[in-house]
């Protein structure tokens, strides 16, 4: 089973304060796919990537919200064991530090 495989609690520190957002991962013949849910909408996840590095699994991924704004993110997160760290990106928009606990495997 891919290490991202799950449901997870992400917090994500922003310019107007702490974001948290609901995250399913699941992994169906070897394609992981996965879901977001916070201020009031789900959506899916695109171009989800995990890779192996020294550090630990590292994902990406990219998400399209509209709330709290309309915005394109990106996000790149390393795993060790039930905790990912990382970032999320808005276009041009400074990176946003993302912590998250992993919920249910």
């Amino acid at each position: 089973m891919n290490p991202i495989c799950g449901d997870w609690r992400l917090q994500m520190k922003t310019p107007i304060g702490t974001i948290e957002a609901g995250y399913h991962f699941e992994e169906h013949d070897g394609v992981v796919t996965g879901t977001a849910n916070g201020a009031g909408e789900a959506v899916t996840l695109t171009d989800l990537v995990t890779r192996d590095t020294p550090d630990g699994p590292r994902v990406t991924w990219r998400q399209q919200i509209t709330r709290p704004l309309r915005l394109n993110l990106e996000y790149d997160v390393t795993i060790t064991g039930d905790t990912l760290t990382g970032e999320s990106r808005a276009g041009r928009l400074p990176r946003t530090r993302v912590t998250g606990q992993r919920i249910t495997a």
